[in-house]
């Protein structure tokens, strides 16, 4: 591309490029001659498929040539290779487009193209899903030289306007066309409308007409265009719309892809009157994809791990980009490098990563933990199929850890290690021995396993490791004697718990040898034999030596002295010489004390010796007590009853018990004794078994009560024992079941005849008691009730009287003397003494005529003589007020009767008018009925 490039006539060569779908020819005959713009430009193709040449005057290109051409007008036809004309050709760049028969053209003046351009041109089935596409670029001739193919170019060629003259859509039409003898006519078949390609992002201006729908019937002026469907009328609805009288169709707005890569219109003409003067058209937009996307990574960071050592070729791991245009094109291609190791260790390569699918893997040996335990890559993803001059590109990091193996094996720091350790010690730590191990910490791979191997026989000591910092802490868990051995001379050998790689050989750094010092320290003496055990018979008198129970001083390098004493004795039975260990006896021994557990007696000494510090040791002696026959046997049971008649089951089971064990127990011999005689003549014996015997009546009755029968018992000892033993018999009388009946019940559960009568007498005594004070309280009710109602008039004040209603005002004091209502001697003469005694405070002696008094109910005779008595009383008080005098009860308010009464000035009673006394108001309706004795209710 260095100078200017060769004119080639195009009528001396014609160039055929094929590709995987179709033949492309460029030819300047193809070129129509009213093409409205003349220009040179250079065809030319990036493409990976066969360049043939028709005529051998055509040497063939190799790929990324450029073909410079002559074409005499702005166009460049492809023709299909398939000869279908289902097929839609797609461009990428704005400017150019591709008509449905394979044609190229400008959509501007190429002569504004300051730089090359290169765009990608894409087939697509309108009824297959497969699509195929290659990549073209375009430079003017003249200009070749001095414009290099950057992306800010191709940037801005993207950039240029859309083709002032878009292409026309007609309607599919059935029309006639020839006819033949018969009359028959052929239809032509409907056009397939191509797709119409709208690349998205375009800048505009908007609205931007993309075709225009023509009817063949356009003449009429009444014809109205419209369109309907997702995008237009339908949501996303207003991104397409159609001047309905031009039927210029246009785009409104930028699209994006992303969001919908197609829409599906379809086109209508109808007359003024709404009538369909055409069949709807099925309109295809396809937004054509620009690379406005990046490549996103799944993660910003990606983790992942190999194991140190690895072959190169060892998977790693994978990053995954994901890039939104559309996949099917380069823009959507996303491509893989790693731009950056670190560390650069050991070299600066140590991975490389799958360009399309994202895999890393190892690319060289050398992967060690110990030097580098991590590596950090940066990835680039890049789409345009990872063209960095015209793809965009992200990164992400990938964090790659190496994993641990066991390849190095733990090493111990010294060749020697050394201890102490007291004799008689267990659970105490020797030596620490320490290890190093360049493997992963607190891993399998470094954690440390410790074996002894040589120098412990007898199983002394082991080695436990410590978990934190991995030494081995070498423990006695069997004591150790000074005596028998002065050092331990042992031999460690240190591993891991996790096997070592393949090809990696333990160190000899891995064995050592441990050195342990036996410290000797004052052991306790020691009786040889602990327990022991002795036997003797029971009854050995006190001051018997029974045994020597003498202790060892294990400490044979030091001369110790050894002393004695008692620890426990429970029955204070034996004595120990503090100097030899000589035990005797303080008491006879007896086998059937409480101390004594099956027939064994134990007693616990201490052996002590004189060293610094002092040291003591214990010794049991179990005494094995044998039996001699020194207790008789005692009559078992002791009491019992019979029924007084003999009857077949009057029988008592009695057998004996014996403190001794065999021979010096049973059989028992039981027998009566002969005094007193009475025993023998009603009682007798006979022997069941060889413990038991059976005691019953000799005679046919016995009267009842309580008998005491002594029985003599003799063991089998050597000599025997004999014990004369009682049993008392309650004889008792029996019912038909031969039970004691409920008296003698009664006194077999120790009341006699006297306390049952003592007992009744005591209930009597209670019953009479209950009796005599309820008699007593019936009498204090009665004489209470007869005492007088009233007391002595100079005494009766009354200090409560009840409120019943409150009639305006009150009294100011309720303690009044009742003696003021009494009547005066003075009116005697008035009153008919012969209708009764009377009271002031009664209703007035001249109304007895209209209101007659109503007999009196009868009283009982006690309480009407207490009344008269006291009415008596009451008219005869010589301190009563004269009869006609005025009586103050109380201040009754305003209106009130009582202010306007005036003194009594007559004595007749023909001189008050009492009839306002007989109104006595609705409220005292019910009274009046009750006491008044009118006539009417």
């Amino acid at each position: 591309m260095n100078g200017d490039l060769p004119s080639v006539p195009s009528s001396t060569c014609c160039r055929r490029y094929r590709g995987p779908v179709f033949d492309c020819v460029s030819s300047a005959d193809d070129c129509p001659a009213s093409a409205e713009h003349q220009c040179q430009i250079c065809f030319f193709f990036f493409c990976s498929f066969i360049i043939k040449t028709d005529t051998p005057s055509c040497p063939p290109l190799q790929p990324m040539q450029v073909l410079p051409t002559i074409v005499p007008s702005s166009c460049m036809k492809f023709e299909n290779c398939q000869r279908s004309r289902e097929v839609g050709f797609i461009s990428s760049h704005p400017n150019f487009s591709v008509r449905p028969d394979g044609t190229v053209y400008t959509q501007q003046e190429v002569a504004n193209l300051s730089e090359p351009v290169q765009f990608m041109v894409t087939a697509r089935g309108l009824h297959d899903p497969h699509i195929w596409e290659t990549t073209v670029k375009l430079a003017l001739v003249g200009h070749l030289h001095s414009l290099p193919l950057t992306k800010m170019g191709i940037e801005e060629m993207l950039s240029r306007v859309w083709d002032s003259q878009p292409k026309v859509i007609r309607f599919s039409r059935r029309h006639q066309r020839g006819s033949s003898a018969n009359g028959l006519r052929r239809q032509k078949r409907d056009w397939v409308i191509p797709p119409i390609n709208v690349p998205e992002n375009s800048r505009g201006p908007f609205p931007h007409m993309l075709v225009r729908i023509r009817s063949d019937q356009d003449k009429d002026p009444g014809i109205r265009y419209s369109i309907t469907g997702a995008g237009a009328d339908q949501p996303p609805s207003g991104i397409y719309n159609i001047d309905p009288i031009s039927g210029n169709m246009f785009v409104t707005q930028p699209l994006d892809r992303e969001e919908r890569a197609s829409y599906h219109l379809r086109a209508h003409a109808v007359d003024m009157n709404g009538n369909q003067v055409e069949n709807p058209i099925d309109l295809y937009i396809y937004v054509i994809d620009m690379n406005d996307n990046r490549p996103e990574f799944q993660n910003q960071v990606y983790n992942g791990s190999v194991a140190e050592g690895s072959k190169p070729g060892s998977s790693v791991m994978q990053v995954t980009a994901s890039d939104s245009d559309d996949s099917t094109t380069a823009n959507g291609m996303v491509r893989y490098r790693i731009l950056s190791q670190t560390p650069h260790s050991p070299i600066p390569n140590m991975f490389t990563i799958n360009s399309e699918t994202g895999d890393i893997v190892t690319v060289a040996a050398g992967l060690d933990r110990e030097k580098v335990s991590q590596y950090t890559l940066i990835v680039q993803a890049t789409d345009m199929e990872g063209n960095l001059n015209f793809g965009l590109s992200n990164t992400a990091t990938a964090l790659i850890s190496i994993t641990d193996i066991n390849d190095n094996p733990p090493e111990f720091t010294v060749r020697t290690f050394s201890g102490e350790v007291p004799e008689n010690k267990v659970n105490v730590v020797v030596a620490n021995l320490t290890v190093v191990d360049r493997d992963q910490p607190h891993s399998p791979n470094w954690n440390a396993v410790y074996r002894i191997v040589n120098g412990d026989p007898s199983g002394h000591f082991t080695i436990r490791t410590n978990p934190i910092t991995n030494e081995g802490m070498l423990t006695v868990i069997k004591p150790v004697d000074f005596e028998m051995n002065r050092a331990f001379m042992l031999t460690v050998v240190v591993s891991n718990q996790a096997h070592l790689a393949s090809g990696i050989q333990s160190s000899l750094q891995s064995t050592a040898g441990v050195t342990i010092s036996v410290q000797d320290v004052n052991e306790p003496p020691v009786f040889p034999v602990n327990p022991k055990i002795i036997r003797f018979e029971e009854g050995v008198p006190a001051g018997t030596t029974l045994t020597v129970f003498a202790a060892q001083d294990p400490d044979h390098f030091i001369h110790q002295i050894v002393r004695y004493a008692k620890l426990s004795d429970p029955a204070n039975w034996l004595r120990i010489n503090r100097t030899n260990g000589q035990i005797t006896t303080m008491a006879l021994l007896d086998r059937e004390s409480m101390y004594v557990r099956n027939n064994m007696y134990e007693a616990t000494f201490l052996a002590y010796d004189n060293g610094s510090p002092q040291a003591s040791g214990t010794g049991t002696l179990q005494i094995y007590l044998i039996d001699v026959n020194d207790n008789a046997p005692v009559l078992v049971p002791r009491e019992a009853q019979v029924c007084e008649r003999t009857r077949p089951n009057s029988r008592i089971n009695i057998t004996a018990s014996d403190a001794d064990t065999d021979p010096n127990v049973g059989p028992f011999v039981f027998e009566l004794p002969s005094f007193p005689p009475s025993v023998r003549r009603n009682w007798t014996i006979s022997r069941l078994s060889g413990d038991y015997a059976q005691l019953k009546l000799r005679i046919s009755y016995l009267e009842a009560g309580m008998y005491e029968i002594p029985i003599i018992v003799s063991d089998s000892g050597n000599p025997p024992l004999s014990n004369r033993s009682v049993i008392r018999v309650k004889v008792c009388p029996c019912d038909h079941n031969g039970d004691c009946s409920a008296t003698g019940a009664v006194a077999a559960a120790g009341l006699g005849t006297g306390a049952i009568i003592a007992i009744l007498i005591c209930i009597i005594i209670l019953l009479s008691m209950v009796l005599l004070f309820v008699v007593w309280m019936k009498r204090r009710e009665k004489e209470r009730q007869a005492k007088p109602l009233l007391i002595d008039p100079e005494d009766d004040v009354r200090d409560n009287i009840l409120k019943y209603d409150e009639e305006g005002g009150g009294e100011e004091d309720q303690d009044y003397d009742l003696s003021q209502l009494q009547q005066p001697e003075s009116l005697d003469h008035i009153i008919n003494k012969t209708t009764g005694v009377r009271r002031v405070d009664e209703r007035p002696v001249i109304a007895e005529s209209q209101y007659p008094v109503r007999p009196s109910v009868p009283h009982p005779g006690d309480i009407g003589d207490f009344i008269n008595d006291g009415l008596r009383a009451a008219d005869n008080d010589p301190t009563a007020p004269p009869y006609d005098s005025l009586l103050v009860f109380d201040y009754e308010g305003s209106g009130s009767t009582a202010g306007s009464v005036s003194s009594l000035n007559s004595t007749s009673s023909g001189d008050q008018d009492y009839d306002y006394l007989n109104d006595w108001g609705p409220r005292f309706k019910k009274l009046a009925d009750l006491y008044g004795g009118g006539d009417d209710d």
